[in-house]
């Protein structure tokens, strides 16, 4: 694998992870084209580069959110508590359900062109229908532990390539009356408990590969680091914008993109 290749797929997951775009997508679009293969562990240690991003991005609340795990053991109610105790409400299920599919090696049969196909083009659009049907008035403050697990719901049917952490996440929570800036915000903070997993489970099997284990973790860690800065730009791109901006372009993207993988399919 060469640095070259290895440089796009850094900055093709920097980009696309918290954009609505879905970055699984963009990774896995080499192996459909027959230019590279760089398996799931690759793809997942991006992400982990990309989790930094989002802490440095988002320290504040990070900050807050620590707090607040604190205050939930002390039994104190508040802003930082509630923040806290939303974010434990909505991991479990994408975590357990991604556990699921790494222990009975259902990750590479869900690493199909037709799925990514469909999951782009029918999420896309449901994401642009959530954006415009829904008010836009509600904050992260006022997000309860019932829709706070209805959006953990949404991030575990995320891994289901093509179809968008950020965007189904940010989808829910339009649909619960958020703001597109309170939308993203949440939905990025959501990512760090499952992009930690994620990375330290590739992490270690890189780490214990039979061999090429050394060239592997290196891969790896090489892809990790370019990630988190382009990670960093999207994200600070994303959240200036996204209230103007809306998620009609991203819904054009997406079906666009869907429409150039059925195509390659077909043809």
């Amino acid at each position: 694998m060469s640095i070259l290749y290895l440089i796009l797929l850094a900055i093709i997951q920097g980009l696309t992870e918290f954009l609505p775009v879905s970055s699984s997508a963009h990774l896995i679009l080499p192996e459909l084209m027959g230019v590279g293969k760089q398996g799931v562990l690759i793809d997942v240690m991006a992400h982990f580069g990309s989790l930094f991003a989002v802490i440095l991005y988002f320290k504040r609340d990070v900050g807050n959110m620590i707090i607040g795990f604190f205050d939930l053991c002390r039994r104190r109610l508040n802003k930082n508590s509630a923040l806290a105790l939303n974010l434990i409400v909505a991991t479990p299920p994408a975590l357990i359900f991604g556990a699921l599919l790494a222990m009975n090696g259902w990750n590479d049969l869900l690493r199909n062109g037709w799925i990514i196909a469909f999951t782009s083009i029918f999420f896309g659009i449901l994401l642009w229908w959530a954006d415009v049907k829904y008010a836009r008035e509600k904050t992260t403050e006022d997000l309860t532990w019932k829709g706070a697990f209805g959006m953990g719901l949404a991030q575990m049917i995320a891994l289901i390539p093509g179809t968008s952490r950020s965007g189904i996440t940010m989808t829910a929570a339009r649909m619960m009356d958020m703001t597109r800036v309170e939308a993203a915000r949440f939905s990025m903070l959501m990512s760090l408990p499952i992009i930690a997993a994620g990375g330290f489970y590739a992490l270690l099997k890189l780490s214990k590969a039979e061999t090429g284990a050394e060239a592997s973790l290196n891969a790896g860690l090489i892809v990790a680091a370019l990630s988190f800065v382009s990670a960093y730009i999207a994200i600070a791109f994303f959240m200036k914008l996204v209230s103007r901006i809306g998620m009609f372009p991203f819904m054009v993207y997406r079906v666009l993109l869907g429409l150039i993988i059925l195509g390659w399919l077909i043809f």
